[in-house]
């Protein structure tokens, strides 16, 4: 199946039928991605919720689990296959599992790749019919990607931090530093703050960063900003004042499934306007 990815309960379910629970957006998008929609029997409390889904519109057209959903509230929707993620509630994923439904839960999502075999994985469990759509998807994603390498090839690099009010910043081995290898940015709370993952942000060297662009998600700049206006050390920073700022919608800076190229292609536009013209 791949390094990183785990099924639990991985005999055929009885009758054949396929009936899937998704737990998570980033499941979510997968599923609808690929699945029939008679295969589809719930989607996660989310999936409506255009701030987090890219699938938002196409999530209107089937039940959701509930906000606090507990087995009980998973099994109503009599799935034979649950799709979870490593940060879903360990709990219902125990109980779930112990009910005898199959289930499938996903710990690989910090790049494309990982991306791409998670939507081999889920393919492979829905059906023969399936993994051909599922290639059929990577192939135009892989297509996207190369074109926009080709757009972008040549273009200096944009130097960026997405700051954040909850006191933390990605640096490498995150989604925006995924973000940022495909939009010619250099993502500087990596390459000078040497942060892997999501930390705290070194505040007062950051203010000295040389940074071209802050990335922020929101519906429009004055809005996206606002926030970091007054709140140190982004306050502080010239490239705050002078709002030189980039602006995503948000579900674009937390995306893990093959949707994220559009974030890609989002990002892009917003720092190197020029080669878009």
């Amino acid at each position: 199946m791949g390094e990183g990815l785990r099924a639990e309960n991985l005999a055929a379910p009885a009758g054949g039928a396929v009936r899937v629970v998704s737990q998570t957006v980033g499941t979510d998008e997968l599923l609808l991605a690929l699945a029939e929609p008679g295969q589809i029997a719930a989607l996660s409390h989310l999936a409506r919720e255009g701030a987090y889904s890219a699938v938002a519109e196409d999530a209107a057209r089937y039940p959701q689990v509930d906000k606090l959903c507990d087995v009980e509230g998973v099994l109503k929707f009599h799935p034979t296959l649950v799709l979870f993620t490593n940060y879903s509630r360990a709990e219902l994923v125990t109980q779930v599992r112990r009910a005898g439904v199959r289930v499938l839960v996903f710990d690989r999502y910090k790049t494309l790749d990982d991306a791409y075999a998670n939507l081999r994985l889920l393919a492979r469990e829905l059906g023969p019919e399936t993994e051909q759509r599922a290639e059929k998807l990577i192939a135009d994603c892989q297509a996207r990607v190369a074109a926009l390498a080709a757009r972008l090839r040549g273009a200096p690099k944009v130097r960026v931090i997405a700051p954040s009010t909850y006191g933390m910043i990605p640096g490498d081995e995150s989604t925006f530093q995924d973000m940022c290898d495909h939009a010619a940015a250099e993502n500087l709370a990596a390459t000078l703050g040497g942060l892997h993952g999501h930390e705290p942000p070194p505040n007062e060297s950051m203010i000295s960063w040389p940074i071209d662009r802050v990335v922020v998600a929101g519906e429009n700049l004055e809005h996206a900003l606002s926030p970091f206006t007054n709140l140190p050390p982004y306050q502080f920073m010239p490239v705050v004042r002078e709002k030189r700022v980039a602006v995503i919608p948000e579900w674009q800076l937390s995306c893990v499934t093959h949707h994220r190229i559009e974030g890609y292609e989002q990002l892009a536009r917003a720092l190197h306007p020029e080669v878009f013209r």
